[in-house]
Formats: structure tokens, C-alpha cells, sequence
């Protein structure tokens, strides 16, 4: 099967990444982190009027009429980006909260099993279990019980939840293709932040010297950018055979390879930096932080393994004889 992206593909990536660059530039990014994050409403309806939540809505609704490999790739510069805010949610929930197409509304998601709410404040709707919606009256007695709790990424307010929609077991709250397209476009995130923090510590290592020498020629630094690379290319293809697929079992797969590349790739990112990369002025901490937040989003490691052992089936000996080897 060839995945190799078509001219129209390539152009919408392009696009995308060149009005992410002028909407949410580093200057922008760096005032969110000032402010303690929050959705920014002005940013919210220039996506929606790029057509970024309406995506995959049909022609007829007012949507673009594209499929999930489009989307994977808007989710995948918005990762590389940092863009903020519940972007996966309210993509999702186009076609099911008034607004949230266009970019008008901002709808964020309860997963259960315990975990935080992200951008709660200011949500005008909360997904809770399979297509039920949050609004008016029902979401503001979910808000009043919510209760704000520290959140690793500053530009992620995160509110812990409690009640029925809250406490829900994350498989029971969201089973089906809801839960995993959430799965597959938070891995897509991932992605594009594994991407940017391999260009960003081979640009450093391009650049920074150290005993009169570029670290890019030390070994060490070397083998850390191939390793790098090396996690994300496979979890490129993961994440986009699966958005092909739709297979729950490759988007688990997609979800794993993509943690652990955002992840690995942002600490080794960190390490090329040296002590610069963890102050406020530098962005490679923001990608560590953003990157632990989404391995504990839609779908965490424990349950995508699950998944994986599952359709493997029963594990049968390699040797059923009564006699002792050797």
C-alpha cells in the first residue's frame, strides 16, 4: 500500500503550517504561557475559518468533505506548533455542538477514570460519554463541581471533575469511534511535536560550540539525533496507516509508538540544550510537558498495550511435550 501523500495533501499540510506560523507565532505562544494558557477566542475563530474543525464535516453541512488523513495532518503541525486548547474535542464534536464548526464555540472532554479536564473555564460544552453533550444548565452545576488542579504544561489549565459523568471508566465512557479518532488525532499531536524537537536539537547541535567544535560532531550528541530520528519515522507511519486503516488495534499502536517518540524525543531534545533548554525562554521544556499531558489523553500506553495483547489471542507454548529440553 502506498501512503506516500498526494500534491493536495501535501498543499493543505503546507498551508496549515504556514497559517499556524502567522497566527501563532512564538511571540503569541509566549504571551499564552504569561497567562496561564486558556483558550485564546480570537485564534479559535481564525481556525474555524480555515476550516480546521469543519474538516471532515460533509460539503452540505458547511463542512470541507475531507476524511481522517487530512485531519491527521492539520493535528500534526498543530502539535509542532504547541497550539493550545482542545482542539481534538472540539474537532470531534463539529457536527454535534452549535458553533463548534465554525469555531465560535470551544468544547472540551470529560474523559472519566479520573482524569483532569482540560480548558474547562470557559468551555461551552463538554463531551462526557459516546455523543452526549454538556451545555447550559447541566454544564455549569459539571463546572461548579470541578475543582482547578496543577497542571505540568502552563498552557494546559487542567480542573479535576467529580460525578457521574466524571468518574465513568475511561473504555466505558468512550467506546467506539469516538474515542478512538480521539486516540489517533491526539497521536497526531505527538507526532508533529517529535518531528519539531528533532529539527530543533539538530538545529542547536548545528550551531552551538563547545571546546571550540560544533557539538553536532561529538558522537554522543550524534547518536541522540538518530535515535530521534529514528522513533519518529516509525511512528509516522504508524500514525498515518492507521488514520488509513481506522483499525482500533493500528491506532493503538499508532497512540504507543507516538507517546514514546514525543517523549523520548523531547527529553533527548532537552539533553543537546543542556541547562538552557529547561528556562522560560526556551520552548523545549514546553513540548516535554505537552507531550506527558497527551500520553495520558484518549488513550495511555497501559491501555493501548491491552489492546495489542488482546488481538494477539491466547499465548500458546513453544514446546507442549513432556520431555526436558536439551
Amino acid at each position: 500500500m502506498d501512503f506516500q501523500l498526494s500534491d493536495d495533501q501535501r498543499a493543505l499540510r503546507s498551508g496549515m503550517r504556514d497559517l499556524l506560523g502567522a497566527v501563532f507565532d512564538r511571540d503569541r505562544m509566549r504571551a499564552a504561557v504569561q497567562r496561564g494558557g486558556g483558550v485564546d477566542r480570537a485564534l479559535w475563530r481564525e481556525l474555524g475559518a480555515a476550516g480546521f474543525f469543519a474538516l471532515r464535516l460533509p460539503e452540505e453541512a458547511g463542512g470541507v468533505g475531507l476524511g481522517l488523513p487530512e485531519a491527521v495532518l492539520l493535528f500534526e503541525e498543530a502539535g509542532r506548533a504547541l497550539l493550545p486548547g482542545p482542539l481534538v474535542a472540539t474537532h470531534l464534536a463539529a457536527g454535534l455542538v452549535k458553533g463548534a464548526a465554525e469555531g465560535e464555540a470551544v468544547v472540551t472532554v470529560a474523559e472519566g477514570g479520573g482524569r483532569p479536564v482540560a480548558d474547562l473555564e470557559g468551555a461551552d460544552a463538554v463531551l462526557v460519554g459516546g455523543a452526549e453533550v454538556l451545555t447550559g444548565e447541566r454544564l455549569e452545576t459539571f463546572v461548579a463541581g470541578a475543582v482547578p488542579v496543577r497542571s505540568m504544561d502552563p498552557l494546559t489549565p487542567l480542573h479535576r471533575a467529580e460525578g457521574r459523568s466524571a468518574g465513568a471508566g475511561a473504555s466505558e465512557a468512550y467506546p467506539g469511534a469516538l474515542r478512538r479518532e480521539g486516540a489517533l488525532l491526539t497521536a497526531a499531536e505527538q507526532l508533529g511535536s517529535a518531528a519539531r524537537t528533532t529539527e530543533m536539537a539538530v538545529q542547536h547541535a548545528s550551531a552551538r560550540k563547545q571546546f571550540g567544535s560544533l557539538i553536532g560532531s561529538f558522537q554522543a550528541v550524534k547518536h541522540l539525533c538518530a535515535d530521534m530520528l529514528a522513533r519518529t519515522e516509525p511512528a509516522r507511519g504508524a500514525v498515518y496507516a492507521a488514520a488509513v486503516t481506522g483499525d482500533p488495534v493500528e491506532i493503538a499502536a499508532a497512540k504507543l509508538l507516538a507517546d514514546e517518540a514525543a517523549v523520548r524525543n523531547a527529553r533527548d531534545c532537552l539533553q543537546i540544550h543542556g541547562g538552557m533548554g529547561f528556562t522560560w525562554e526556551a520552548d523545549v521544556h514546553l513540548h516535554l510537558k505537552r507531550a506527558w499531558l497527551r500520553a495520558a489523553r484518549w488513550l495511555t500506553a497501559a491501555e493501548a498495550e491491552e489492546i495489542l495483547a488482546a488481538d494477539l489471542g491466547p499465548v500458546r507454548p513453544l514446546y507442549s511435550g513432556s520431555a526436558a529440553l536439551g
